[in-house]
């Protein structure tokens, strides 16, 4: 049997823990990793393993995030209500309210009892509600997706494929909003693995060539940016390879139709600094040395993604003629890079209302508690479109910054800023040139909306191509409401 072989102890957390955490911190995170293991005591999972096996599983995940110890308690404790004799009220009692209402969140999302459809619009509804409340019980929920998704070859076929879309199509959109790309991209990974198996073992074949052609120019490039580093004196934090996720390059071939000569970024090199003059430095010293292709400096310090991610990449000709990416950035921008929000909350025990919230999440749940099942359902790819694709950013003249899915046009743009703004748009300027109303914008943009004060309503031929729920919503209640005056109007005039 597998569980004789599966030990833990809290020497193996301990030890996870960096100087940050206390004797207090090392206090509270015993006495929940006892009483966890002693509610579990004799279960086990599909596996084989000891069941406290995962809840062990998922602080450690919480703790290599560097979460604050009560989070990291929680994560301990998590299924504890929902597979023990142990209640929620058990653990307020023990470990106070704030530790158990994040395990009461995660309980709720786990006592759905639906089959199909409904237990998904559940699961969903559910789990949008939590994330409002607090945005902690994310953090937990992810961790226990994330060991679950390592270990999800011991379920049967058809719950491996069902778990694997949704972690695809709704766990690691969400994590790529928060900004957590180290997750984003191991939950596409998984999902791709057991969705697509062919494709993936490809990818990875491809990947594993590429990073064995590119090894050696790796390390011959790290060596020498070391060197020049220190000849010109800016001292770095950090100097590392980084290989791009097989999902991420599987998406970026299919849009080059399998030309991986177009995709420069599958081994990139990350330069950590100390900040942000150092970033600008590092970038001078990397183009004095190699040649910089023309047109792949991306300055997104100056210019952030609106999930808040901030470096510097160039890609340049090494002296051999090999092509290698850098990104640059600071100790700060990197840790908000791979673990996004969840950086905001490294070691941080108290926060207030909004610092557990995100806005975009009350959005999400408040749209969702107006939706019945059906509407739900119906609206689902838009909402997934609105909340979960990658987004871009645009600027208005006077240097605004509108933050957009992906592909969004003119029209989107235009009821992003107000709904008079949209219904009266007649036409756009993008980048200083006249672009039709249904062109895609991309990150970086400059869009001038030119209004006409005259227009009643708008096109209803806008439906076919605008991407926002926000506008297709405001365009259907203009054309409703432009339909019902004109009823009114012909009543009026038939009474007379």
């Amino acid at each position: 049997m597998i569980s004789s072989m599966i030990t833990v102890n809290f020497t193996q957390l301990a030890n996870r823990l960096d100087g940050h955490y206390g004797p207090e911190d090392l206090v509270l995170l015993e006495r929940a990793f006892t009483f966890a293991q002693a509610a579990h005591e004799g279960q086990t999972r599909t596996t084989g393993e000891p069941y406290f096996t995962h809840p062990f599983a998922v602080a450690l995940k919480l703790a290599d995030l560097k979460l604050p110890s009560n989070v990291i308690a929680a994560g301990l404790l998590h299924d504890v209500p929902e597979d023990t004799e142990r209640t929620v009220e058990d653990i307020a009692a023990e470990f106070g309210d704030d530790i158990a209402s994040m395990v009461g969140a995660i309980t709720k999302l786990g006592k759905v009892k639906y089959r199909g459809e409904e237990r998904y619009i559940e699961n969903l509804r559910k789990m949008f509600v939590a994330m409002a409340e607090d945005v902690r019980v994310v953090f937990i929920k992810f961790a226990d997706r994330m060991h679950n998704m390592e270990t999800l070859y011991a379920l049967p076929e058809h719950k491996r494929l069902r778990i694997a879309n949704e972690v695809l199509e709704i766990y690691a959109p969400i994590a790529n909003r928060l900004g957590m790309g180290e997750y984003r991209g191991l939950f596409e990974d998984y999902s791709f693995k057991y969705l697509e198996p062919k494709d993936y073992s490809w990818t990875k074949h491809l990947l594993e060539e590429r990073v064995k052609k590119f090894g050696p120019s790796l390390d011959r490039a790290m060596k020498h940016v070391s060197n020049e580093l220190h000849r010109h004196s800016v001292g770095y934090v950090d100097i590392h390879g980084r290989v791009k996720h097989c999902y991420s390059l599987y998406r970026k071939l299919q849009k080059y139709k399998n030309d991986m000569s177009k995709v420069y970024d599958i081994v990139a090199m990350r330069v950590i600094v100390k900040d942000v003059t150092d970033c600008y430095a590092v970038l001078g010293i990397l183009h004095g040395v190699y040649t910089p292709l023309p047109g792949r400096i991306k300055d997104y310090i100056a210019q952030p993604k609106p999930n808040g991610y901030q470096s510097l990449h160039t890609t340049v000709f090494d002296e051999s003629g090999s092509i290698l990416e850098f990104q640059i950035r600071t100790q700060a921008m990197h840790e908000e890079s791979e673990y996004g929000v969840a950086a905001h909350w490294r070691y941080k025990q108290g926060a207030t209302r909004e610092e557990r919230n995100v806005e975009w999440m009350e959005e999400l749940a408040r749209i969702q508690k107006e939706l019945s099942t059906n509407d739900f359902m119906a609206h689902l790819n838009e909402l997934k479109l609105d909340m979960f694709r990658d987004r871009i950013f645009v600027f208005t003249p006077k240097g605004d910054v509108i933050d957009l899915p992906e592909e969004s046009t003119p029209i989107d743009m235009a009821y992003a800023i107000h709904t008079e703004i949209g219904n009266k748009v007649a036409q756009a300027k993008i980048n200083g040139e006249i672009a039709s109303l249904d062109r895609a914008l991309k990150s970086g943009d400059m869009c001038e909306l030119i209004i006409d004060k005259n227009r009643k309503m708008p096109n209803k031929d806008w439906l076919k191509f605008v991407k926002t729920r926000h506008a297709k919503s405001k365009i259907r209640s203009a054309l409703h409401e432009a339909q019902r005056g004109l009823l009114s109007s012909l009543w009026g005039k038939m009474k007379r």
